[in-house]
């Protein structure tokens, strides 16, 4: 356990976050899907549901700001204008931890090649369909530095 941090971040996770660089995107993944097969790093969530574990994720990971969108979830049956009660759940989330930044829906096929193309995914046992969610990892600035 570690002060100030999320105990839903284990190791790995951390380690992965940290290991982030600035552009670098993380898919949040519910239990059916195909995380094995498509990660190029694969975290396990097993046993969290989606919400909490993106929660934990974005009181720690900065949101790009230097793009117009850095926060992308799946489409209900593919249809980027359908959203099921999870996303407006992930969009509340997003809301308070990344203030003013959208969550953009994208179509089935699109979101899944951004998955492939992500640097890890996290798979929970999120129960519900279309919990899925990208983020793209932002910067954090540094500190305003007085001169003499």
């Amino acid at each position: 356990m570690l002060i100030g941090i999320p105990a839903l971040l284990g190791p790995e996770l951390l380690a992965t976050l940290r290991a982030m660089g600035h552009g670098d995107e993380i898919a949040l993944v519910d239990g059916n899907y195909p995380a094995e097969e498509q990660a190029h790093r694969l975290i396990r969530a097993d046993g969290h549901p989606l919400v909490p574990v993106l929660d934990a994720i974005l009181s720690v990971l900065p949101v790009d700001d230097a793009v117009p969108e850095a926060l992308f979830r799946a489409s209900v049956k593919g249809d980027p204008l359908l959203a099921d009660p999870v996303h407006r759940e992930m969009e509340a989330i997003c809301a308070k931890r990344a203030p003013g930044r959208k969550v953009v829906a994208l179509a089935g096929a699109d979101f899944y090649a951004r998955v492939k193309a992500a640097h890890a995914i996290v798979a929970t046992s999120e129960p519900r369909l279309y919990a899925n969610i990208i983020i793209r990892k932002g910067v954090i600035y540094p500190p305003e530095t007085k001169t003499p």
